[in-house]
C-alpha cells in the first residue's frame, strides 16, 4: 500500500514552511523522548552525539540514508517537551527545522516544520520527511518500518504541486 502524503505548505515572508503532522496516543514527554533521546532517535532516524543544549552543536547520523552520513546540527532553541528548533548543516546546505509538540487528553500532536527559503527540491524533501515520520510512528507502534521506495518517487508530484 502506497502511503498518502499529508504535508501542507504555508507561505511565509521569507519563503515557505513545509508542515507535517503526526498524532500519537501518548503523553507529550514520551513523544519528546522519541525525538530527543539518542537511543530512541537511533531506531527511526539515527543516533546523535554531543552535548545537547541551546547554542551548542551535536552530530546526527542519518542512519537510513545511503552511506549513513553524519550532519552537524546546531540547537537553536529548546523548550522541553514542547519545542525544539535546529539548524542542520550538510552537503545540501543549511536547513532550519522545528519540532512542535502539544498534548490534549493523552494524545500528542507532533508537527515537523521545515522552514524553506525556496521550494526548490521540495519534490525530494517532502517524501523524505513523510518517510521518517512514518518510521517514527511504526517504531512507536512496534510495527515494521516502511520502505523509502513507497514514498519516492511516488509522492514527488504531490510535493511539487504544493509549490
Amino acid at each position: 500500500m502506497t502511503p498518502l502524503p499529508t504535508a501542507t505548505l504555508v507561505p511565509t515572508p521569507t519563503g515557505a514552511d513545509l508542515v507535517l503532522t503526526r498524532t500519537f496516543r501518548a503523553h507529550v514527554e514520551d513523544v519528546w523522548a522519541s525525538v530527543t533521546d539518542p537511543e530512541r532517535t537511533a531506531t527511526w532516524f539515527g543516533p546523535w552525539e554531543g552535548d545537547a543544549a541551546p547554542g551548542r552543536r551535536i552530530k546526527v547520523q542519518m542512519a537510513f540514508e545511503e552511506g549513513q552520513p553524519w550532519m552537524e546540527t546546531r540547537i537553536d532553541a529548546c523548550a522541553a517537551p514542547l519545542r525544539l528548533a535546529v539548524s542542520t548543516i550538510d552537503s545540501y546546505g543549511v536547513w532550519k527545522l522545528e519540532l512542535l509538540l502539544s498534548e490534549v487528553d493523552g494524545v500528542t500532536e507532533l508537527k515537523l516544520v521545515h522552514h524553506l527559503k525556496s521550494t526548490e527540491g521540495i519534490g525530494e524533501i517532502g517524501p523524505g520527511w513523510e518517510y521518517y515520520l512514518d518510521r517514527l510512528a511504526a517504531v512507536r507502534a512496534g510495527k515494521p518500518a516502511p520502505a523509502f521506495d513507497d514514498y519516492y518517487p511516488s509522492q514527488k508530484a504531490y510535493f511539487e504541486g504544493l509549490a
